[in-house]
């Protein structure tokens, strides 16, 4: 697992396992014969995706952005995502770190998706309770409140096991808006894919990292036409991603790209009008690096 240095904060990578998505939902007005060239769909037109979260640990807190689609889900479900646990899965992931979920102080969901959110919940003797049983949950309360008034569009994405008994178990934190909850952290919005999407901002040492979520799903979303069908605001999403990303170059920051098979962390640079990526570090890098 790459590490990032960053001050007081050491940002790791944490992979929870595999999805198969629609490619063409995935990459929306985007021809399939470009975005199939560097992501194969399977003879049902998905594409593999990574549910890759972020552990930050410093300050006294362990903090885990987002938590993948968790292991309780309907076998039907289970098919049509193709969701797999056999290699990757949160528990493994923590204990190569010699961690365990109760270790956990604080888990930051992006949005309540069931491929960000799905984690955060356990069956346990036929209840349901919170997977890390001692983390306090933040979501921002337009997300929250979107997530039980939902959309059309959205309906399916929205599953309240995942997060109604949070709030049952007083694990719950509802935020308004921009917070800056610990030293060196900054969550903002993004609320093109989904009204109400927090990302996470972290810097120390003088070196930045950035959680983009599905702003910025997979390696080849950096560029700015490349806008998910998901989406509930194309332009939106396009405006957003162009004004973090015009940030981020400007900070040589990294992003951890949570949908992307391949890379886990990557630094963007101009190219012309749009943007590209210049240094990147693979999924399951072992080597530890620095911030700068």
């Amino acid at each position: 697992m790459a590490t990032l240095t960053l001050g007081n904060w050491r940002a790791t990578p944490i992979e929870t396992g595999r999805i198969r998505l629609d490619g063409g939902s995935m990459f929306g007005s985007v021809p399939k014969a470009i975005w199939n060239k560097a992501h194969p769909a399977d003879d049902r037109n998905r594409i593999q995706l990574a549910m890759r979260c972020l552990l930050l640990e410093g300050e006294g807190r362990r903090i885990l952005i987002d938590d993948g689609a968790g292991d309780k889900m309907p076998a039907k479900l289970v098919d049509i995502y193709a969701i797999d646990h056999s290699d990757l899965a949160l528990e493994r992931s923590l204990a190569a770190l010699g961690l365990g979920v109760g270790d956990i102080t604080d888990v930051v969901l992006t949005h309540l998706h069931f491929d960000h959110a799905g984690g955060s919940t356990r069956l346990e003797g036929g209840t349901l309770v919170p997977r890390l049983p001692n983390a306090h949950y933040h979501v921002q309360r337009r997300n929250w409140d979107n997530a039980h008034h939902p959309n059309p569009r959205e309906r399916a994405s929205y599953m309240p096991e995942n997060y109604d008994p949070l709030e049952t178990a007083g694990r719950l934190r509802l935020w308004d808006g921009p917070q800056k909850p610990w030293p060196g952290i900054e969550l903002f919005t993004a609320d093109g894919h989904t009204r109400g999407q927090q990302l996470v901002r972290v810097e120390g040492g003088g070196s930045v990292l950035y959680f983009v979520a599905d702003l910025i799903p997979t390696r080849s979303h950096v560029r700015i036409p490349f806008v998910m069908g998901y989406d509930v605001a194309a332009i939106e999403t396009m405006a957003e991603k162009r004004a973090l990303l015009e940030r981020a170059v400007a900070e040589r920051a990294w992003i951890c790209l949570e949908h992307d098979p391949e890379i886990a962390l990557a630094r963007p640079v101009a190219q012309d009008d749009d943007f590209a990526w210049g240094e990147s570090v693979p999924a399951g890098e072992p080597t530890t690096k620095a911030g700068s």
